[in-house]
């Protein structure tokens, strides 16, 4: 066990040192919210990817198909879809737009597109991002609150805390730089982890054969569609790949990028890492079942398979790829609730003369708030990863992604249109969670419809008559057409 502790906090020196270092580096707000955009392909595609999985990858996802089967899988057909839809059409007109109208949040983009004076959608729309960005950090903190409390065998809400102050301190001290950079190293090491070990595990349970034998005594079924697994189910699981177009957190990757030009290289890496680790991720939760008949946290197989099969210098670099997969989402989530704050906030409503100097200590002030409040909802050990995941990755896509779609590719969308479109499509989903209907469709579904439906009306009432923004949209459709 020691040298596993001593391998795995090699590791979070070394994510400490890389905050340090942009510390240094980071001038500006724009250096810190956005790292001036000046990001490359590599670190664009795997700091989106690694941010966009989280420990839903290593722990939600092989925990749903250890219990549900195959089946569980239309989830990653469904992400792996959005993903390659996200970065094909969002990516490299969304980074033209938000240079265009120097934005560095959403909200703000929202705001400058559509031409509201009113600052209504600005305000909503970073508070909708707040409340769920506060949900899906706690995720990360329950995630990290069992990896911890597994290696350091502490009690559940100590090693939450102790998981969490390691993440919150290389995202005060560097931004998005930071961030960016050491979601490139857990992206690498993520990818690693996640096909080594079930190719490892495969051979130690004996191959297919015992996978077959020990599924079927167990009820878990090889099929996509067994008896029982409805079509609303697929389309449930499917609609995961809906939220790719309203996540912030990936979004600023798209807008950190320095040139249009090095999207098409960042999508290839993007796609061949997402394709690989979630068919991976989901062979972990098949090879679980003959290897812990009778694991009482399924959201554990993936640590337990490490500690089984590994030496413990090996597990311990393993089992850091778990919290790099947490890290590299809670980080982006802090960073970008900090912005809507500092940006959206701070700068608009508190102190419209701050230097630069201040809004980005107020920025870091913001990672800290955020944070605390985090960590007080996930302080329940009975909290599902998943299930924490799903609710706020729901929220963001049919608050946004519309919003998002509409922004890009519809001229004469008003912001009434989007801000009433926004609102319902946020109530709506939050009425099927809490009436109970998630259970029969997911809820990301009627919330995404619903503000698509909203904003195509509004536009029969309210059609978009600012001719700087008007003519603004052209603009970024000839500088779109000739760089790409």
């Amino acid at each position: 066990m020691s040298a596993t502790i001593t391998s795995f906090s090699v590791y979070l020196v070394f994510l400490m040192g890389i905050g340090v270092y942009f510390y240094k580096k980071t001038a500006s707000l724009e250096d810190y919210l956005i790292g001036g955009r000046a990001m490359g392909s590599w670190v664009t595609a795997l700091s989106a990817q690694a941010s966009d999985m989280s420990g839903w990858l290593l722990m939600g996802l092989p925990g749903a198909v250890y219990l549900g089967g195959i089946s569980q899988a239309w989830i990653a057909i469904g992400l792996f879809i959005g993903t390659v839809l996200n970065w094909k059409y969002v990516a490299a007109r969304l980074r033209v737009y938000t240079e265009k109208t120097n934005s560095m949040t959403l909200p703000s983009f929202f705001e400058k597109r559509f031409g509201d004076s009113t600052g209504l959608l600005r305000i909503i729309s970073a508070a909708i991002i707040l409340l769920f960005f506060t949900i899906y950090s706690a995720s990360g903190l329950v995630a990290s609150g069992k990896l911890f409390e597994s290696l350091f065998n502490i009690e559940y809400k100590l090693a939450v805390i102790f998981g969490g102050l390691a993440i919150v301190s290389y995202t005060f001290l560097g931004g998005f730089m930071a961030v960016s950079w050491t979601d490139f190293f857990q992206g690498i090491l993520m990818f690693f982890a996640i096909t080594i070990v079930p190719t490892i595990a495969y051979g130690e349970i004996g191959g297919m054969g015992s996978i077959i034998e020990m599924t079927a005594e167990n009820g878990v079924s090889l099929s996509l569609m067994p008896e029982g697994f409805t079509f609303a189910a697929v389309i449930s699981a499917a609609a995961w790949g809906l939220g790719y177009f309203g996540q912030p957190h990936i979004l600023a990757r798209f807008m950190g990028i320095d040139t249009i030009k090095k999207v098409a290289s960042a999508r290839k890496i993007a796609v061949i890492w997402v394709a690989i680790s979630l068919t991976a991720a989901v062979f972990v939760g098949i090879i679980a079942v003959p290897m812990f008949p009778n694991i009482a946290d399924s959201e554990k197989v993936f640590i337990e398979m490490i500690a089984e099969i590994f030496n413990p210098w090996i597990g311990g670099i393993l089992l850091a790829a778990i919290l790099s997969a947490i890290m590299s989402t809670i980080d982006s989530q802090l960073l970008v609730s900090s912005s809507t704050l500092t940006e959206d906030f701070y700068n608009k409503i508190v102190s419209r003369e701050a230097s630069e100097s201040e809004k980005m200590w107020a920025g870091r002030a913001f990672v800290i708030i955020i944070a605390v409040i985090a960590f007080i909802l996930a302080l329940n050990p009975n909290n599902s990863v998943l299930g924490l995941v799903s609710y706020a990755w729901a929220g963001l896509g049919a608050a946004f992604g519309p919003v998002v779609l509409f922004a890009l590719f519809s001229r004469k969308t008003s912001w009434r249109s989007v801000l009433t479109g926004m609102l319902l499509g946020t109530i709506t989903l939050i009425y099927w969670k809490e009436s109970g209907l998630g259970s029969t469709l997911y809820e990301i579904v009627p919330g995404f419809l619903v503000n698509v439906i909203v904003i195509m009306i509004g536009n029969k009432i309210y059609t978009q008559k600012n001719k700087e923004v008007l003519a603004e949209f052209d603009e970024v459709q000839r500088i779109y057409e000739r760089d790409i």
